[in-house]
């Protein structure tokens, strides 16, 4: 699934087994992710529910989502991240700082045949979006350096940054945002925006 084909989505209800959860590893020990990091600790839910019935007209994977979403900017704010959702394999991967609670209350709405992905981060998406918000209010601020082009977060746990010179300007965000930060940005090529 591409960068862009990754969007968050949104729905919502509560009370789950948390025996329903199964913590499980990367593929290997010494496993690392698309992006070279090492593998985190992955925790695993299959849907129980039954489906809403014929009168529902979202997809099954809809309903974890939209509550994922909902409760995630209010009730667990301090712990989730963001989601990605797999229509083919009916798979929702949810990124958040871990958490039981939050893990066993979506694994609840989760319909038969839905298979949820819980993915270890140590950032939430507010404070994401409050990164992306101070870059955004000064856009220009490397102008002379490189071009930024795109900043935007993404729901595994950073913030994307899309420039003309993605080698300058990785090691320049990464010296100006601090050291927090420079774990939780990543810089690509980003083609020149254009009118359409």
């Amino acid at each position: 699934m591409s960068r862009r084909s990754r969007i968050r989505r949104t729905a919502g209800a509560v009370a789950a087994s948390a025996a329903a959860l199964v913590a499980v590893q990367g593929s290997s020990a010494g496993a690392a992710d698309e992006d070279g990091r090492a593998a985190k600790r992955t925790t695993v839910c299959a849907g129980t529910r039954p489906a809403d019935g014929p009168a529902d007209p979202g997809l099954p994977t809809s309903r974890v989502p939209g509550y994922a979403d909902k409760w995630g900017e209010t009730r667990y704010r301090s712990v989730y991240t963001g989601l990605t959702i797999d229509e083919e394999t009916r798979t929702v991967d949810v990124y958040r700082i871990p958490s039981a609670a939050f893990d066993a209350d979506i694994c609840a709405q989760a319909e038969k045949g839905v298979r949820v992905r819980f993915h270890d981060t140590d950032v939430t998406h507010h404070r994401l979006m409050a990164l992306v918000d101070r870059v955004g209010d000064d856009m220009g601020r490397w102008d002379g350096t490189f071009d930024l082009r795109e900043v935007g977060p993404d729901p595994r746990g950073f913030v994307f940054f899309g420039v003309d010179d993605p080698a300058t300007a990785d090691l320049v965000l990464k010296k100006d945002l601090g050291k927090f930060w420079a774990k939780h940005i990543r810089v690509e090529y980003a083609a020149q925006a254009s009118l359409l």
